[in-house]
């Protein structure tokens, strides 16, 4: 059975998570089928990117997200906009307003006390250093 569940990365005492889809067999940290996003604990406020369109194709066949994932996207709103694909919703729809929802959370990041992460639509990815004095 797959699980989407939490892989654990970074230095000692300074941990950060990878959001992965793997055999529920596998170790923790061991073999997995996909990457679909990342976690880090240690930021304020914590700082979850997923990309919504995965998670919710890998739901859609079956995986099941551990107890900390289903924390982490019920708090994102994932598992109820799973719920409304099940019911009929279009997928389209759906990753628009998480989407939308997460530039809205990226908002809300005061700009002076953290880094934010653009990801552009041709795949590249920018980091908005926060301007001084400003």
């Amino acid at each position: 059975m797959l699980k989407i569940r939490l892989r654990r990365v970074g230095r000692k005492k300074q941990p950060s998570y990878r959001v992965v889809v793997a055999e529920s067999t596998s170790p923790r940290d061991g073999r997995f089928v996909e990457v679909v996003g990342f976690y880090n604990p240690r930021t304020e406020p914590e700082t979850i990117q997923v990309k919504e369109d995965r998670i919710l194709y890998w739901l859609s066949v079956g995986a099941q997200p551990s107890n900390s994932m289903a924390k982490l996207l019920t708090k994102i709103g994932t598992l109820d906009r799973f719920s409304r694909l099940k019911a009929g919703e279009a997928l389209e729809a759906l990753v628009a307003e998480a989407e939308a929802a997460a530039a809205e959370r990226d908002s809300q990041i005061s700009p002076k006390t953290s880094n934010v992460v653009v990801q552009a639509a041709s795949g590249k990815t920018e980091v908005e250093s926060p301007v001084e004095g400003a």
